[in-house]
């Protein structure tokens, strides 16, 4: 191609000099010393996102900082205000974007991957990256209640029967509640909002059209008011109903700044068109005094909606049915409860077609989350879900063998064929060929994709330098995707063996076995003063917050038996020197306080009976939104998100396999009962019980109560073969080995 021959670095070179701008080659090269050579620098797909992110971001700049008398989103009137704890000065930010308040929560139903958001004030965004409705009470006195700008609502998650948020708040005697769901007619969804008001003097209850969402300003062109529904229409596509036509309806330009100084204007327009995309509208309704007001507001979403084959179920599964048959939590711990309730919607919620780790920012497929969530659903029972979900993986497995979302990113086959083969060990539903076909091309792609073990080999035997989980640093040889790689290929031995064939099960068996020692070599190779004793990330780096993808060789795949003193050092450097107001704090990417990767290395506590876990659980507990919800990362002083999707459902993944795992968990061969239920929940007489959750040997429930002088575990299982040695290690009583009948064992105390 003629392209091959046109001198581009050159060109570019001398285009910057030109300009007086810093030469792009000389600085992108200065930029990659810091990371080790890869074949991929950065995965286009996550540059593609944060130009868009950025794009937003520019915005953004344009449209808030200079109209700060408009209504914004809370994170806007946190994040511009001087007096607050979120407040960023913004002199030489490139963008302004949402980084202290990424905090939001989804509603929906159990198979359809539409997810309208409402905020921590109730600010409901209908359509994926779309504009919003707000909700106000305004009095003639001038007395305005604007969520937005208040210090304190109540805002809470309902469950039945369908997923609800309901946002509280009050202001002197003005009060505004407003509730968000998703309903269905027939099999059409639409978002139902129901909204009550109350005025300490006559006014207006105000259903306002906002061009922004929780990550900033989302263009809307034009709004139209419909009197025959009655509603609002908007850029012509979609309509807004309302239960009863409003006594007056106002609208706006950006030139004539934001709806609400237009309130008390009497104007006979019926739609407003605005050129720069920054039309607003607002819906009134007359507020007796002290008078409640009630409207509902139908949006249908179907519009929206990009039907696949497995979208719907017909007819359309209710929350009711989807949960009736999976593994239940009952503990006397109210808000640990509620957590776990609320994880399990999420999880559902969010594997409705592809899984996708959160509603919004992160409304797209890596392998890596979908594998770890799907562990979550079997965990709960969820078998013919997690089948439909790992069928699609193979039409995003690459002739190669290479099982790719993001390119550069190593991780995938392992954790692949790791999660094929956890879904045959917890459901035995046989693999068929089409599946062991991509297993053992999967495994190929391990083999060739290793380095060289020849002499003056750069680390031979590992999987190349790669940007890896994103968030342990920059281009590096890290054991995380070795140790993924590891587990995957022992699990595909499994699988060939019952699958496939004997002897390709020995190959295969051989393979992990040389790649295990080839990598165990390697970290005993790093000079004590960077190791310090443990796993670093790589083996260029020193101990550091990165190190925290080096425990997945301990949890969830323990490569590593329990007590292995290179886990328990890593883990006790992390703590001492990784962690923030209790909680695990990754300086690298996410700059926040992360809830799943705290839990990770809980999990790790629980396996080494160190009594620490129930610290970190606690500490995740507490950093839970007031509707359960995480944030990929969370910002250590106002609490709120500062990284990734503010739902994120990897973190409601981890809390579930937390939960399951102080009932059940796996240790090797054997079943490990009750090792982790806090002491207080026995002691409170209430009965304790999980379950039934899958396991490699069947399906368990388990269940605890105490009585006057009396303690007393039950098992109930359904082994699919012989039961496997089963331990009670309940805190406080005599570890006992059982023989693994269903039934009642006594519990002695030490």
């Amino acid at each position: 191609m003629i392209t091959r021959w046109i001198p581009w670095r050159f060109l570019l070179k001398r285009a910057a000099r030109s300009y007086g701008v810093i030469d792009p080659v000389s600085l992108l090269a200065r930029l990659r010393r810091f990371a080790q050579p890869s074949e991929v620098q950065e995965p286009i797909e996550l540059l593609r996102a944060g130009i868009i992110f950025h794009a937003r971001g520019l915005i953004n700049t344009k449209a808030i900082q200079h109209n700060l008398d408009w209504v914004w989103p809370y994170w806007v009137e946190k994040q511009f205000n001087p007096d607050d704890p979120s407040f960023i000065p913004r002199a030489f930010s490139f963008s302004h974007v949402n980084l202290t308040h990424r905090n939001w929560t989804a509603v929906g139903q159990p198979d359809l991957p539409v997810y309208p958001i409402v905020d921590p004030r109730g600010l409901v965004t209908p359509f994926h990256d779309g504009w919003s409705l707000d909700f106000w009470v305004i009095s003639k006195s001038g007395n305005m209640l604007l969520p937005s700008r208040l210090p304190e609502v109540k805002q809470r998650l309902e469950f039945s029967p369908n997923l609800l948020v309901r946002t509280q708040c009050h202001s002197n005697e003005q009060k505004l509640e407003a509730t968000a769901a998703v309903e269905m007619e027939g099999t059409d969804p639409y978002l139902s909002l129901g909204i009550t008001g109350r005025g300490q003097d006559e006014g207006w209850m105000a259903v306002s059209i906002r061009p922004y969402n929780p990550e900033g300003i989302q263009f809307i062109e034009e709004i139209a008011f419909v009197p025959r529904q009655p509603g609002l229409l908007v850029d012509n596509e979609i309509p807004v109903e309302m239960s009863e036509r409003p006594e007056r309806v106002v609208f706006s330009t950006y030139d004539d700044g934001d709806v609400i100084h237009k309130v008390d204007r009497t104007e006979s327009e019926r739609r407003v068109s605005c050129v720069v995309g920054m039309a607003t509208a607002a819906a009134l309704f007359p507020l007796l005094s002290n008078d409640d007001k009630e409207i509902e507001i139908r949006i249908p979403l179907e519009r929206k909606m990009h039907r696949k084959v497995n979208t719907i179920v017909q007819p359309p599964q209710t929350w009711t049915s989807c949960v009736a048959e999976t593994a239940t939590l009952n503990i006397p711990d109210g808000k640990i409860q509620f957590l776990f309730d609320a994880a399990v919607r999420s999880l559902v919620l969010l594997s409705a077609d592809d899984v996708v780790p959160g509603p919004y920012t992160y409304k797209r497929f890596w392998f890596r989350d979908a594998c770890l969530m799907i562990n979550g659903l079997l965990a709960l029972g969820f078998s013919d879900r997690c089948h439909r979900l790992l069928a699609t993986f193979l039409t995003r497995q690459k002739r190669s063998g290479y099982f790719q979302s993001q390119k550069g990113e190593w991780d995938s086959n392992g954790q692949v064929l790791w999660i094929f083969d956890r879904f045959h060990q917890l459901t035995r539903h046989n693999l068929d060929e089409s599946w062991m076909k991509a297993v053992i091309q999967g495994v190929n792609w391990i083999r060739k994709k290793r380095g060289s073990k020849k002499k003056g080999a750069q680390h031979p035997g590992l999987l190349p330098a790669g940007f890896s989980a994103e968030h342990f640093g920059p281009n590096d040889y890290y054991y995380w995707d070795d140790f993924w790689a590891i587990a995957g290929l022992k699990g595909a031995a499994r699988l060939a063996g019952k699958f496939y064939s004997q002897s390709k099960k020995g190959e295969i068996e051989d393979l992990a076995s040389d790649f295990e020692r080839t990598v165990f070599a390697s970290i005993e190779a790093i000079p004590e003063r960077r190791s310090r004793g443990g796993i670093p990330a790589s083996p260029n780096r020193r101990l550091d917050a990165g190190a925290i993808g080096s425990l997945v060789a301990d949890y969830p795949l323990q490569l590593t038996g329990p007590y292995e003193p290179k886990i328990t050092r890593t883990i006790d450097f992390l703590m001492e020197h990784c962690f923030h107001s209790g909680g695990f704090f990754q300086d690298m990417i996410h700059s926040g306080i992360n809830a799943y990767l705290t839990l990770s290395i809980a999990q790790s506590l629980l396996r080494y009976n160190d009594s620490r876990y129930r610290a970190l659980i606690e500490s995740v507990a507490e950093l839970a939104s007031p509707t359960g919800q995480w944030p990929e990362a969370i910002h250590p002083i106002t609490g709120g998100g500062c990284m990734g999707d503010g739902q994120h459902g990897w973190a409601a993944a981890e809390w579930i396999m937390m939960m399951r795992n102080l009932f059940v968990r796996e240790e090797g061969d054997r079943l490990i009962l009750g090792s982790g239920v806090f002491p207080e929940w026995l002691e409170s007489g209430e009965e304790l019980s999980f379950g039934p959750t899958l396991t490699p040997y069947g399906g368990v429930s388990v269940s605890l109560r105490h009585e006057g002088d009396e303690a007393a575990l039950r098992v109930d299982a359904s082994w699919f073969d012989k039961a496997p040695e089963v331990e009670i290690k309940v805190p406080g009583y005599q570890q006992q080995t059982i023989p693994g009948v269903s039934g009642s064992y006594r519990l002695e105390p030490l």
